[in-house]
């Protein structure tokens, strides 16, 4: 599929943030939106579109330009309005339980490369079978600590 037909088909999906398809030039309309019209330059300048937009962390925010730590709470809690899920956590370790569908889905998308770009919510749900959760080293031998 497509990147073109994927963001077709996830923008149908309700289920979907529409923000991960977004721009540059819209990603700079909403930081104008939501009150902060003097950082409509740091989106464009540093190329951030709906998919960089959603790994965005309150700690990165100060190396494109925003510095405040007002700007950088509000910022981030409306990136997670955007996403209506959870803050996600890109840096999660894998011992811990299965995150939410949709989260899990941001975090794939919120990379490019071919099979990426046409992924879809519904291709990705259908790839997740029963185990929605698989650690990378489910098949190793566990090693268990001595006593």
């Amino acid at each position: 599929m497509s990147t073109m037909e994927s963001a077709i088909e996830d923008l149908k999906d309700d289920n979907v943030p529409p923000c991960l398809y977004w721009s540059v030039e819209k990603v700079a309309e909403w930081i104008e939106k939501i009150g902060f019209p003097n950082y409509t330059s740091c989106i464009t300048s540093n190329l951030i579109d709906g998919r960089k937009l959603i790994t965005l962390e309150a700690s990165q925010l100060p190396n494109i330009g925003i510095t405040d730590f007002q700007h950088i709470k509000t910022i981030t809690k409306a990136v997670r309005e955007l996403l209506f899920i959870e803050e996600p956590d890109w840096k999660r370790s894998i011992s811990l339980p299965p995150r939410e569908d949709l989260g899990m889905y941001l975090e794939r998308k919120s990379h490019n490369g071919k099979n990426l770009d046409g992924l879809t919510y519904k291709s990705f749900l259908l790839n997740l079978k029963d185990s929605k959760w698989q650690p990378p080293l489910a098949n190793h031998c566990l090693i268990l600590p001595r006593s």
